[in-house]
C-alpha cells in the first residue's frame, strides 16, 4: 500500500460497497486470516508442436490527413513458440533446411491495403500502404490480417494464419488542439512542442514527477518555468483539481513555457459524468501529452473493468492522445487492468523497504498475506527489473507487444510509512536506467517535491536523454542487453554509433569490458562521448563505476 493510502482505500470502499481492506487482493491485518488473493497471470501451456502467433498493427497511432501524402505501414510480428500465447496456432515446419516465409495480406471492409513477405519469427516487420483510399473518421477500422504459409518444396494447400487490429485515421483535430501520436515500432510518443505555436512532430521522452497541486503548483506558477529550465519534459499534477481557475492558470503557464502535461483522474475515472467534464475540459490544451486513470487500480482491487470503460469513454470524447496508468502490484489481474491503457506504468518502491516485515502493521509479507510497500519484493534494485520484465512477458502472452508501452515510476520519496529513507540522486538514476535498460520509455516518479539531490540527479538525466532517445526511440536501432555482476547495460545501435547506458547495482565499485557485449564495441570505443554521468567513467573498453553509478555513453564516428 502506497501514496495516498488513506484517500485510495477511502474511495475503493465507497465505490465498490465492500468493508474489507486489502491490497493486491491480500490481507494484511494482524487479526485477519491468511487468504490467497488469486489473480494472477495464468502461465500458458505448453505444446509439444511449433505455433504461429501472428499479430499486426498500424506503425503510427492515429494516422492524420497530414500523413497521407507520405507511406503509412503495418508492422507485423510473426513469432514461432511451443508455448499457448495469445493467437497461436499450429503450423508444419519443415524437417531440416529453410523454414521459408509468411505471405501477409492487410486488409480493411475488403480492400487490400498492404501484401507482402514476412520471415518467420519476424519483429515488426514493415508494410507499407496508402491512407489514400480510405476516409478520415472518428471510429476506428477494423483491420484483418491474414498470412498463408507453404512448407518450401511442399505442393499441398497452404497454411493459413489469422488476425485482428484496429486503425486509427482521425479527421485533422480543432485548431489548438495538441495530437500525441504512437510510434507503434518502438511504443514511443511523437508529438508537436506543448506551447501549440507550431513546430514539427519529433519523439518524446517524457522525464519528470507527479507534482503536488494544492499547495504548490497551484499557489506559485513560477515553479512551472523552473521545473521546465531545468530540462524535465513533462508535469503530472497530482489531484484533487477543486480549484478550476487555479487549475486553468496552471495549465496555462505550461503551454507558454512548453512543457507537456500528464493529465491525473486517479479519483474520478469510474465517474464517467466527471470523467466527460474532465476529459472535455482539458482535451483542447496544446500542452496535453496523455491522460492517467488508475492509480494502483489494482492494490484498491478496483472493478476489473474499470480501466476499459474509462478507456474507452476518453477515445469516444477525445482520440488524439493515448491513455496510461500505474500497477502497485506484482501480480494482481494483471491483464484486466492493462486492457485500458495504451501505457501501462510500474510503481516498485523497493529503497529503505523491509520486504518480509510490515514496518505499518507489524505482521508478515508473503505471496498470500500483508504489505511492505513493495509487492512481492525482495528489497534490492532488481525488484524493478523484474517487475519491467514480467510487465514485457505478459505484454508479449496477451498478444499485446505491439500496442502497448511500458513506463517507470522511480521512488522519489521515503522517510515514511514502508520506508525508511529517502533514495539519494545516484539511487534515483540507477532505478531510472534500470528500467530504461529493461524497456521503459518514459521515467515519471512519486512525488515532487523531493530533494535537492533527486531534482538535481533526474534534470541531468532529462536533459542527457535528448541527446539518448535518438538511440533509444529509434525504430532502427539494434538493442542489446546484459547484466553481469549486478552491473546492467544497454546498447541502441543506430547506423555506426552506438549508446551505451550502464549502470551499477552495487554499493561498492564495478567495472564492465564492453567486449563481453560483443558487436565491436570495444573498438567503436575507440571513438567515444560520454552524454550521462552519475558517477561512471569510460577508459579504453572497460566501463569503471562508483558505488551506484551509472553512465551514458556514445561510440563510434
Amino acid at each position: 500500500m502506497t501514496r495516498l493510502t488513506a484517500a485510495a482505500l477511502t474511495l475503493s470502499i465507497l465505490c465498490q460497497g465492500i468493508a474489507a481492506q486489502t491490497w493486491c487482493g491480500k490481507n494484511y491485518m494482524a487479526s485477519e486470516p491468511v487468504v490467497p488473493p488469486g489473480g494472477q497471470f495464468p502461465i500458458p501451456a505448453t505444446s509439444s508442436k511449433p505455433l504461429l502467433a501472428l499479430r499486426c498493427a498500424p506503425a503510427i497511432k492515429p494516422y492524420l490527413p497530414e500523413d497521407a501524402s507520405s507511406s503509412a505501414a503495418f508492422i507485423v510480428d510473426a513469432p514461432l513458440t511451443h508455448s499457448q500465447i495469445q493467437n497461436a496456432a499450429p503450423i508444419e515446419l519443415p524437417d531440416h533446411g529453410t523454414l521459408g516465409e509468411l505471405i501477409v495480406t492487410v486488409k480493411v471492409d475488403g480492400h487490400t491495403l498492404a501484401h507482402g513477405p514476412v520471415a518467420l519469427n519476424a519483429s515488426k516487420a514493415e508494410l507499407p500502404f496508402s491512407l489514400k483510399s480510405l476516409k478520415p473518421r472518428a471510429n476506428a477500422y477494423d483491420v484483418d490480417c491474414s498470412a498463408t504459409y507453404s512448407t518450401p518444396g511442399s505442393k499441398g494447400k497452404p497454411q493459413t494464419f489469422t488476425a485482428k487490429t484496429i486503425l486509427a485515421y482521425l479527421p485533422n483535430p480543432p485548431d489548438g488542439r495538441s495530437v500525441t501520436k504512437m510510434d507503434l515500432r518502438t511504443g514511443a510518443l511523437l508529438a508537436k512542442p506543448a506551447t501549440g505555436k507550431g513546430g514539427a512532430y519529433e519523439t518524446v521522452f517524457p522525464v519528470g514527477f507527479y507534482t503536488n497541486f494544492d499547495g504548490y503548483l497551484a499557489s506559485n506558477l513560477s515553479l512551472i518555468n523552473e521545473i521546465k529550465e531545468q530540462g524535465f519534459t513533462v508535469i503530472h499534477p497530482i489531484p484533487t483539481y477543486d480549484n478550476l481557475t487555479a487549475l486553468a492558470q496552471v495549465v496555462e503557464r505550461m503551454e507558454e513555457v512548453g512543457i507537456y502535461l500528464m493529465y491525473d483522474m486517479r479519483f474520478t475515472y469510474m465517474n464517467t459524468t466527471a470523467v466527460t467534464e474532465e476529459v472535455n475540459r482539458i482535451k483542447n490544451s496544446p500542452a496535453l501529452l496523455l491522460w492517467y486513470t488508475g492509480d494502483e487500480p489494482d492494490g484498491t482491487s478496483d472493478p476489473l473493468n474499470a480501466t476499459t470503460i474509462a478507456y474507452d469513454l476518453i477515445y469516444s470524447l477525445d482520440g488524439y492522445h493515448p491513455v496510461s496508468l500505474v500497477l502497485n502490484c506484482e501480480n494482481y489481474y494483471w491483464t484486466q487492468y492493462t486492457s485500458g491503457a495504451d501505457i501501462v506504468m510500474q510503481d516498485t518502491y523497493m529503497i529503505g523497504i523491509n520486504a518480509t516485515w510490515s514496518v505499518r502493521f507489524n505482521t508478515p509479507c508473503t505471496p498470500d498475506f500483508g504489505d511492505c510497500g513493495c509487492d512481492n519484493c525482495k528489497g534490492d534494485f532488481e525488484d524493478i527489473s523484474t517487475r519491467m520484465d514480467e510487465f514485457a512477458e505478459r505484454r508479449f502472452i496477451d498478444g499485446w507487444e505491439l500496442t502497448k508501452a511500458i513506463w517507470t515510476v522511480p521512488q522519489g520519496f521515503g522517510a515514511s510509512e514502508y520506508w525508511s529513507r529517502v533514495p539519494t540522486g545516484k539511487e534515483f538514476v540507477v532505478q531510472s536506467v534500470l528500467a530504461i535498460n529493461h524497456g521503459a520509455l518514459g521515467v515519471v516518479s512519486w512525488n515532487a517535491p523531493t530533494t535537492d539531490d533527486i531534482t538535481a540527479s533526474a534534470a541531468a538525466l532529462s536533459r542527457s536523454l535528448t541527446v539518448m532517445k535518438e538511440f533509444i526511440l529509434s525504430p532502427y536501432a539494434t538493442f542489446k542487453h546484459a547484466t553481469i555482476n549486478r552491473v546492467d547495460v544497454g546498447s541502441w545501435t543506430v547506423g555506426e554509433r552506438t549508446l551505451v547506458l550502464a549502470t551499477n547495482l552495487n554499493y561498492a565499485t564495478a567495472s564492465f569490458d564492453l567486449n563481453k557485449l560483443g558487436g565491436g564495441l570495444a573498438q567503436k570505443a575507440l571513438v567515444s562521448q560520454q552524454v550521462f554521468d552519475s558517477g561512471a567513467k569510460l577508459s579504453g573498453h572497460v566501463i569503471t563505476f562508483e558505488s551506484v553509478g551509472t553512465g551514458g555513453f556514445i561510440l563510434g564516428k
